[in-house]
Order: C-alpha cells, then sequence, then structure tokens
C-alpha cells in the first residue's frame, strides 16, 4: 500500500476508534502513525516556492467583508490592505494606504492617502475607492458583522487623497477597527463586476493577489511585485500561497504528515507532543486573545425566575469549575484562567477589578442549598466547543448536584440560538477579532445586544459611559466599575484563555502572534 493511502488509513482508523480506545491505546497508534511519517521525509515546496496551507474551516465568501470566519479574515490580510496598520508586536497603529491622519472633533477624522499606490490589477488607488467602501458597507445587508461598522456615519472625499470619515458617535477604538476589519476595495473594478464577480476574481493592494477561488476547497495566491513601497507588511519572500480546505482533522493530518501540506493550525493539543517528534516538522503552540466562555442566563431569558436568575446560583456555577485543571489538561501551553470578561491586554480590561471565584465544589453545594436547591436542578448549555470541554464542565457542575445536558451544534446554529434567547447557558469562544480593546468584547456579552444574558442596566450605562468618550482615564474607570459589577453579579462566566497550535516545515519560518493572524507575508523559507 502506498505510504500516503497507509497514513489515511491510519488516522482514519484512529478517529473512528478514539471514543472506545483507552488513553494509552490511542497514543501508541498515534506514535505509529508518527513513526511512518518520519520513514521518509515530507519535503516542503521551497523548490516550488509554493507554500501550501491546508485547514478545516471554509471560507463562505473571500470577499473579507461577506464571511465572519477566522481563516477569511487570514486570507483577507495577505491580499488587501486598511487605511492603517497595527504591528502584531508592539500593536502601535501605524501608516498603512493613510500615510496621516487627524482628528477633527470628536466624531470627524481627517486622513490624507499614500499616493503611487495600485490595486492587482493595476488601476490606482484613490480617494474614490477608499469614500466607496465606507459607503457602501455601512449600508450593505449582506455584510456579515455589521456590528463591527456601526460607528461609521459616511465618507466624503476632500480631494484625490484626502478622505475625511464621520463617526455615529464617540468611537475610542475606531483606529483598531480601521486597521483590523476595514480593507479597502477598488471601486471601478468591483463596480464593473458586481459584488458576486468581485467575490469570484478578487482584487486588493495587499503584498499577495488572490489568483483562483475554487469554491470553498482551494484558493490560491502569488506575491504581487507591484506591492507598494513603504507598506508595512513589506514584500514577501515566499512567492505562491496554494490553500487546501479539507473536511475533517483527520485529512488536515495526513496532509501534513504524508507531505501535501506544509503548513497546519488548530489541531489537538493531545497530538503537539507527537508532532513535535517529527524531524522534519515543527510544532508550535501560543497563547492567543482568545478566550473560552460561557454566558448565563442571569435575565431570565430562557424562562422568568429559572434558577440561573439567582445570584448565589450563579456564584456556585463559577465556583463548582476547576478552570484551572481544564486550561492545564484540555488546552495546554500557555493557557491561563480568566476572570474577567475581556482578555487581560486589551484596553481597559482591568485584572484587578474582577471578583475571582476560586474552585471550592463544597462553596459551591452551600451556595446551591442557601439559593434554595439542595438538590440542585437540570439545565442546559448549547456550544461548539470541543466535546472535551463540554465534558468537563458536566462532570464539575454534575459533581455539586447540577445536571447538564448539552446541545453541541455548529456555530453558525449556536449563534442563532443564543441570540434568540434559547441558551440557559451558552459556551463558545471570542477573539475579538483580534481589536485590543475591551470595547470589542464587554458590549457584545453585558452591553444589552442579542447576546446579552445579564441585561443589567447599571453594566449597561457604564459600557455605554466608556464608550462615548475619548478620554482614556474615563474609559478605564467605568470599564472597571463594569467589570467589578459583572464579576461581583456573576453575570458571566469567563473560562480560560485560547492556545493556537501550528504545526508546518521545518524548512518554513513561520512566527505567531498573540492577535491569531498567521502573517504568511512576514514568512520565508530556509
Amino acid at each position: 500500500m502506498p505510504r500516503w493511502s497507509f497514513l489515511q488509513n491510519c488516522f482514519s482508523e484512529l478517529g473512528g476508534k478514539k471514543m472506545r480506545l483507552g488513553l494509552w491505546l490511542r497514543n501508541a497508534i498515534f506514535v505509529a502513525c508518527f513513526a511512518l511519517a518520519t520513514v521518509t521525509p515530507s519535503f516542503a515546496q521551497k523548490s516550488a516556492d509554493t507554500l501550501r496551507i491546508t485547514w478545516r474551516d471554509a471560507i463562505p465568501d473571500v470577499d473579507p467583508y461577506y464571511n465572519s470566519q477566522r481563516t477569511g479574515m487570514v486570507v483577507a490580510f495577505q491580499a488587501f490592505d486598511c487605511l492603517v496598520y497595527r504591528d502584531p508586536i508592539s500593536m502601535e497603529i501605524k501608516p498603512a494606504l493613510a500615510i496621516s491622519w487627524q482628528q477633527v472633533d470628536l466624531t470627524t477624522i481627517d486622513f490624507s492617502l499614500r499616493q503611487g499606490v495600485t490595486f492587482q490589477n493595476g488601476d490606482p488607488f484613490s480617494a474614490d475607492d477608499v469614500v466607496y467602501t465606507f459607503n457602501t458597507i455601512i449600508r450593505d445587508k449582506r455584510v456579515a458583522i455589521p456590528a463591527y461598522y456601526s460607528s461609521f456615519a459616511a465618507a466624503e472625499k476632500l480631494d484625490h487623497f484626502r478622505v475625511r470619515i464621520k463617526l455615529t458617535g464617540v468611537s475610542p477604538a475606531v483606529m483598531e477597527y480601521l486597521a483590523m476589519v476595514t480593507p479597502i476595495w477598488p471601486k471601478a473594478y468591483r463596480e464593473k463586476l458586481g459584488p458576486d464577480g468581485f467575490s469570484r476574481a478578487p482584487i486588493g493592494t495587499g503584498p499577495y493577489k488572490i489568483t483562483r477561488v475554487d469554491g470553498t476547497t482551494q484558493i490560491e495566491m502569488e506575491r504581487y511585485e507591484g506591492h507598494y513601497a513603504g507598506s508595512p507588511k513589506g514584500r514577501p519572500a515566499i512567492r505562491y500561497i496554494k490553500i487546501h480546505q479539507v473536511p475533517d482533522a483527520t485529512t488536515e493530518m495526513t496532509e501534513l504528515l504524508g507531505g501535501k501540506a506544509d503548513w497546519i493550525w488548530g489541531y489537538n493539543a493531545d497530538q503537539f507532543a507527537n508532532l513535535a517528534k517529527v524531524p522534519n516538522l515543527e510544532a508550535m503552540r501560543f497563547g492567543t486573545m482568545r478566550v473560552h466562555f460561557m454566558t448565563i442566563d442571569a435575565a431570565g431569558r430562557t424562562g422568568a425566575d429559572n434558577p440561573l436568575t439567582k445570584l448565589k446560583v450563579r456564584q456556585a456555577i463559577l465556583t463548582a469549575i476547576d478552570r484551572q485543571t481544564m486550561a492545564k489538561q484540555l488546552i495546554q501551553g500557555d493557557s491561563q484562567v480568566i476572570d474577567t470578561p475581556c482578555y487581560p491586554s486589551q484596553f481597559g480590561c482591568d485584572v484587578s477589578a474582577a471578583v475571582k471565584y476560586p474552585y471550592d465544589p463544597e462553596k459551591a453545594k452551600q451556595l446551591l442549598a442557601e439559593a434554595g436547591y439542595p438538590n440542585g436542578f437540570e439545565t442546559e448549555i448549547i456550544s461548539y466547543n470541543t466535546p472535551q470541554i463540554n465534558a468537563a464542565l458536566q462532570n464539575y457542575l454534575k459533581a455539586v448536584g447540577i445536571n447538564l445536558r448539552i446541545q453541541q451544534l455548529q456555530i453558525g446554529a449556536v449563534i442563532r440560538k443564543a441570540e434568540a434567547g434559547e441558551a440557559p447557558l451558552y459556551c463558545g469562544s471570542w477573539g475579538s477579532n483580534s481589536i485590543n480593546d475591551v470595547s470589542a468584547f464587554i458590549p457584545y456579552f453585558l452591553g444589552g445586544g442579542l447576546d446579552d444574558y445579564a441585561r443589567d442596566p447599571d453594566v449597561q450605562e457604564l459600557v455605554k459611559a466608556a464608550g462615548n468618550t475619548l478620554d482614556p482615564d474615563v474609559r478605564r474607570q467605568a470599564y472597571s466599575q463594569a467589570i467589578r459589577l459583572a464579576t461581583e453579579r456573576a453575570e458571566f462566566v469567563p473560562l480560560f484563555s485560547a492556545v493556537r497550535y501550528v504545526a508546518f516545515s521545518k524548512q518554513l519560518t513561520f512566527q505567531g502572534f498573540p492577535d491569531d493572524l498567521p502573517r504568511f507575508y512576514l514568512s520565508s523559507w530556509k
């Protein structure tokens, strides 16, 4: 049997039996599979100057505004540029398509644009493209995450290389959003092709040009030789990128081990040690801004006066979960317990303001008894997180008397049910779209929107106050008070930070960043 077929069978067999095999036997099979992978090394495509990427998350639309997938954001970062760029290490906002900007007043920002920039079809970049992009996205019902653009009121052309952006109100984190989630469309080209045609043949001003889009299974890119001088992204060292999207983790892993992929991400933590033993591969893991969490129905959206509306019940749930052990055993790496409804590096995320809930099952039982549930109760969680995380939560809560039914669904179905108010408990993860500001986290879950299961007017008022000023000290104070109240009242259940697992050819240089955005334009062959 050819080596490639044997590898596929090996991992498929493991995947089919993993629920029935003991841990020691599963590890033995893994070792056998990995050993086979080392018999003859899988060579990267260095000779063809082609980086081959395999991942599982199909992108429904490569137009960056029409998908909410992390993988869609990754592709957009290679092919498009925004007005400004956020340095992934210093987090400093730097010039990109705009070379300078001025805050005219609380709701007006003027940008001077870079001259000499061309789109990947040769069309010159100008103010018309910026105005077209902003004035389209704020009205376009197809935009996947309209909340990201709700602070933009309009864009106005001042001259050929100057643009005025009007805001709907004070927006303290607007530069973060401009740097991370507002790539610029080519007006003439997109108007000619229409939205659907543009999705099939997109162009931007980024360091890579998308040359092929084959449904959701194949995306190919080539270095754009006309990428503008002075770009903060620089000139890519690798000429070609080929992205292959596969349906499952088994195929993803076998492509890497069989020499058909040079880079993968998102594999299970328990595979890390074995991957690290493969001589021709590099296994990497690093902490990210993503936070695993549970919302908790303090507001009674799933039924008035249900047990979760009781403060001591919510406190019991937080106290019953051994988050430290879950982080250490399930996420591994440098996953850390999170006590705040935000990621600690984000502006305004005051960790010292949070009320903390150490693991104490006896105290959890006591709190349940004081709340009127000495024998516990039944409730339900909906989740797209891994079954291991869900099972751990179920076991910890069962140990104190709470019987948890699990609905494991695809992410889209979970989000729809959560937004409809149908989730007593909802478990997921939130990456803030890599926005390093609390405004990308707390308002989504405690600001009165569809994902807010607390509906606490005191917290909402503080969140609103923090969003209505540019004064950093006022913002910090308001967010600190919101964190204190929300944690005191146990209105949100932060669990632990996520760790990104990546594996790639040792012929490749690759650097991971906490914002969880692979920047392949910074990679090179050794």
